[in-house]
């Protein structure tokens, strides 16, 4: 499958020019975020039938790692000071899509968070509703689920 963006869109997002190692680690990271935005939306789609907005944000986790490759908070440069914390976690050094990001791909991809209910019934059956009553086994009458109406726990 094809990346969302080209090493020279991601070239024109950076303030220096690229080496030839750099131009390598751009291409594999924008391999990496395509198929990461494609695995948040849950579509597998080609570049010129995805929404603008992927190839943005692809771009944008693409300049996220390639300024700061090693995922550091902290740099001192006197006594060589490094430093890392816990917001980026298991992600840093590597390219990733923030949780905003991370949602915003899902909902591009017509993915909707919650929980959802759905009825499932048998074929070809007949369904009688009566709020407060669940079905009895060998009977046509329902059965009341709660003790009263007024206090049902």
């Amino acid at each position: 499958m094809a990346d969302f963006a080209t090493v020279d869109e991601l070239k024109a997002r950076l303030d220096w020019t690229l080496d030839a190692d750099e131009e390598r680690i751009a291409t594999s990271a924008l391999e990496d975020a395509s198929d990461l935005a494609r695995g948040y939306a849950g579509r597998d789609w080609e570049p010129p039938s995805a929404p603008r907005l992927v190839r943005t944000l692809v771009l944008k986790a693409c300049k996220r790692y390639m300024t700061n490759p090693q995922g550091l908070t902290q740099s001192r440069a006197g006594d060589e000071t490094l430093g890392w914390n816990d917001t980026q976690g298991e992600n840093a050094g590597t390219v990733y899509f923030t949780h905003d990001e991370q949602r915003m791909l899902a909902q591009l991809g017509g993915r909707k968070g919650g929980l959802v209910s759905a009825q499932v019934t048998a074929w070809n059956s007949r369904i009688h509703r009566h709020p407060g009553f669940v079905p009895a086994a060998g009977s046509s009458k329902a059965f009341p689920l709660f003790a009263c109406e007024e206090d049902p726990w």
